[in-house]
């Protein structure tokens, strides 16, 4: 059974991925983020079919403790977070070490 990717957070965050093939996604828009990010997460954690959550990394602050803890400490699915610097370069290594696997091996010459 394969694994998929989910992503978790605004429109404006999701939209990329979603374009880029990814299926599995919580829209949650920025004003409505405090009401609705825990429920999304939990939603996402709960999904057997996914074994990658990705978030923006300033969303984890606006979980609660009870959330933010079971999305930090959960090993599938994993949590790989964008922001604080990280970048592209970061996101690929994050998922390596999740997976096993490079997703975006290429020849970079």
């Amino acid at each position: 059974m394969s694994q998929e990717i989910a992503v978790v957070g605004s429109p404006d965050f999701t939209t990329g991925f979603r374009l880029a093939g990814v299926r599995k996604f919580e829209n949650v828009p920025d004003e409505e983020k405090d009401e609705q990010l825990d429920e999304a997460v939990s939603r996402t954690l709960e999904d057997d079919d996914v074994g990658i959550i990705v978030m923006y990394d300033g969303d984890l602050d606006l979980l609660s403790r009870q959330v933010r803890q079971s999305v930090e400490t959960s090993i599938e699915p994993t949590l790989v977070t964008l922001g604080g610097g990280a970048g592209a370069g970061g996101l690929r290594d994050q998922i390596k070490r999740a997976i096993g696997i490079d997703l975006m091996d290429e020849d970079e010459d």
